[in-house]
């Protein structure tokens, strides 16, 4: 064989092994628009939107300080659809993708002449696998029918399917600092993952004055998913999971001033399949955990409420709506006006799209009934809660007869135990395969603490919004 025959088939053969992921070598792509730091020599973009289009797989996108109001589409701010990108700001506080109309003097504005009502996403990304975002901040996306999410991992919203793997979110600022009535646009979501398998992660992160929550994973029978060292402020819901259960961990976070703090639910809903459960995936035992957290102050009705998350009891730390076979443990829960941690049944009364069909609940008459059933509650440390001072509330509050209980062992106050039922930790305490005491009382709090009933029971006093109040 001649010498140049030689190198044609070392060629062929050194094509074969090479694959195909590696043909792109990864490339760092900068972006600076110049309006509050200078720009580094050499070329960048000008926008993350133009670094995103270009970008390929494994790529790094780095955005210089600055506050970028990006409007790649008319559903997103910036768009990723690229496997395996990163994007990263170079700070996090001086990085802000801001969604306002580009007239005001200051980032995130409150005035309503500077906003964009367009109904849009701050940074998507959509049905794609191992996208980084870190290190920056995103405000003002808002929602007008549609959007208002202000940085979303969305495997595909609405369908009831996984649609995403992998994916990263560390160091992360959303917020929004407009808000007019329930009825106008508003920010719904800081932080929000749907219809994702994972592994993902989510972590040193903030959001604060959602409509909804500021945190969301939801929509992932097994969301295989760490969502730790999180502060969640001012919203109507700390964490929401709809839907979300199998390997999930809420973990090592601070939880503060929303209205309610942590509640993972089941809902009939277009997040289906149903129902919020934290059985492990063929097998028993629960593989859902809600651990090491701080959860305090969550009295707050002066919040941005929207839908069915703005109806959540006020004064409610980890509350299990629907919920099933989580494990609560090992938190500090203080300073609760209603309860602690709570537990009930929810009666979802929404028509369900044709996705849904009310999986794990007992349909009658048109209302989807989840029971909460098999939750652990142990070894919790709880005070100064029920400070609200109504029948039943307390530190711990199981309002289910469902069967396996909800139940309740080796929690602790300084100052004793308070409990709807009286007791709980005997009437609902081990073992846990036995039928749940119940209670008719909490439902009726429970109703009136979350503003949802014309008339309360006698007597019965929780905090009424009066003017919403956004956190700067």
């Amino acid at each position: 064989m001649t010498t140049s025959r030689l190198a044609l088939a070392a060629m062929a053969f050194l094509a074969v092994l090479t694959p195909p992921a590696l043909a792109h070598r990864p490339r760092v792509r900068r972006v600076c628009n110049g309006t509050t730091h200078p720009c580094p020599g050499g070329g960048h973009y000008k926008t993350i939107a133009r670094a995103v289009a270009r970008a390929r797989a494994g790529d790094w996108i780095l955005v210089w300080p600055g506050v970028y109001h990006e409007k790649q589409t008319d559903a997103d701010g910036v768009l990723i659809t690229t496997a395996n990108l990163h994007l990263r700001g170079l700070d996090r506080n001086l990085v802000i993708i801001d969604g306002s109309n580009g007239t005001a003097a200051a980032p995130c504005p409150s005035d309503p002449a500077l906003q964009d009502f367009t109904a849009r996403n701050g940074v998507e990304v959509f049905k794609t696998d191992g996208t980084y975002v870190e290190n920056l901040t995103v405000c003002n996306y808002l929602a007008n029918g549609g959007g208002g999410n202000e940085i979303w991992w969305n495997g595909g919203d609405g369908t009831g399917t996984i649609g995403m793997g992998s994916y990263w979110g560390a160091y992360l600022t959303a917020t929004s600092m407009y808000y007019e009535s329930p009825t106008s646009p508003m920010a719904m979501y800081g932080i929000f993952v749907s219809n994702a398998r994972g592994p993902g992660y989510v972590s040193y992160s903030y959001a604060s004055n959602m409509g909804d929550s500021d945190f969301y994973v939801g929509a992932c029978p097994d969301c295989n998913a760490v969502l730790s060292h999180v502060h969640a402020q001012n919203s109507s819901l700390g964490y929401s999971g709809t839907n979300a259960g199998g390997h999930l961990s809420i973990e090592d976070s601070e939880w503060d001033l929303n209205k309610a703090g942590i509640v993972p639910n089941s809902l009939n809903n277009d997040d289906a399949p149903p129902p919020q459960s934290g059985l492990c995936p063929g097998g028993p035992g629960s593989c859902m955990f809600i651990q090491r957290n701080h959860v305090h102050d969550n009295n707050n009705p002066n919040v941005p409420a929207a839908g069915i998350a703005g109806e959540a009891p006020v004064g409610a730390g980890i509350e299990i709506s629907g919920g099933q076979f989580d494990t609560i443990q090992d938190n500090l829960v203080e300073n609760q006006g209603a309860w602690g941690i709570v537990t009930h049944d929810f009666p979802d009364t929404e028509t369900p799209p044709p996705i849904s069909h009310c999986e794990g609940g007992t349909d009658s008459g048109g209302v989807c009934t989840f029971m909460a059933m098999g939750n652990v509650i142990t070894m919790n440390t709880l005070q100064n809660n029920g400070g609200f001072g109504n029948p039943t509330n307390g530190d711990l509050a199981n309002e289910s007869s469902s069967t396996p209980r909800n139940c309740f062992y080796a929690n602790t106050d300084p100052s004793g135990l308070s409990s709807e039922p009286p007791m709980i930790e005997t009437v609902d305490g081990q073992p846990c395969d036995q039928a749940g005491v119940g209670s008719a009382t909490l439902a009726q709090q429970l109703l009136c603490a979350s503003g949802i009933v014309a008339q309360c029971p006698v007597g019965a006093n929780y905090p009424q919004p009066t003017q919403v109040q956004m956190m700067p």
